[in-house]
């Protein structure tokens, strides 16, 4: 059963299988609420993690402290695991939302966790990653949402014109972030956040290329008075995703 169960630590053995693996007491019991979507939980101590396995509907294996290390990529793995059956999304998923991300070749797992853990925070309808970003199964990408994988819709391997142009004929405004754009916060004092808004994020590294600028229907900066350079990918989100939320809702 582990050796299987280990396949799910890999790409292709996910994609295979059509499972991955929610690893962490916070993971797990967000992934459990789904109802239908955990498979098995493997443990190292069932009664340190009595309280998350009361009651559930789904075979519990116990395992050694060796064994769960080599189903995690972390230092000091929590000694719980659930596998789980991948998500399945699509656009009707997305009908009538007023705020969505759009990563657009965002590779860093952690940066993409935690943009998806943003979203969730801000109350945002829906989160987008274009083809060339990171797999959303990754563990560390997984394990960056800290649960909120299963809060909402997460789109995958959709070309960036595609999600742009699917965005606009649901009726919404596409803001590009970058730092070269118009003020955040005179936007939002304009009113010009209150309606139904898409956020393009770009890459880490290299940021939106104009090609991909020329797709928004404006470009957006975070202004910034102190002397950092600049923010890194999941601060300008939730910079970004708080001002909008915060419009919407006034």
């Amino acid at each position: 059963m582990l050796r299987s169960v280990r396949r799910l630590t890999q790409r292709r053995g996910r994609d295979v299988a059509g499972k991955f693996l929610a690893e962490g007491r916070q993971a797990v019991r967000e992934a459990l609420a789904v109802g239908t979507l955990v498979e098995e939980v493997i443990v190292d101590d069932p009664e340190r993690h009595a309280d998350l396995l009361e009651g559930i509907d789904v075979p519990v294996w116990r395992a050694t402290e060796h064994q769960m290390r080599a189903l995690s990529d972390t230092v000091t793995p929590q000694g719980i695991v659930a596998v789980c059956r991948q998500l399945e999304y699509g656009w009707a998923d997305l009908a009538g939302a007023r705020l969505v991300v759009i990563c657009a070749q965002v590779r860093d797992p952690g940066n993409a966790g935690t943009v998806i853990r943003c979203a969730d925070a801000f109350g945002a309808d829906g989160v987008i990653l274009t083809t060339g970003s990171v797999e959303i199964y990754n563990p560390k990408t997984v394990r960056s949402t800290v649960g909120s994988l299963f809060h909402l819709p997460i789109l995958t391997g959709v070309p960036l014109t595609e999600a742009v142009d699917r965005v606009k004929a649901m009726g919404m405004k596409v803001l590009a972030a970058d730092g070269d754009g118009a003020p955040l916060d005179l936007k939002a004092a304009a009113g010009e956040l209150s309606g139904p808004v898409a956020w393009i994020m770009g890459n880490e590294a290299w940021g939106l290329p104009e090609e991909d600028r020329r797709l928004a229907d404006e470009v957006v900066a975070v202004p910034m008075w102190g002397g950092a350079e600049s923010l890194n990918l999941s601060s300008a989100a939730a910079v970004c995703l708080y001002a909008t939320a915060s419009a919407q809702r006034r």
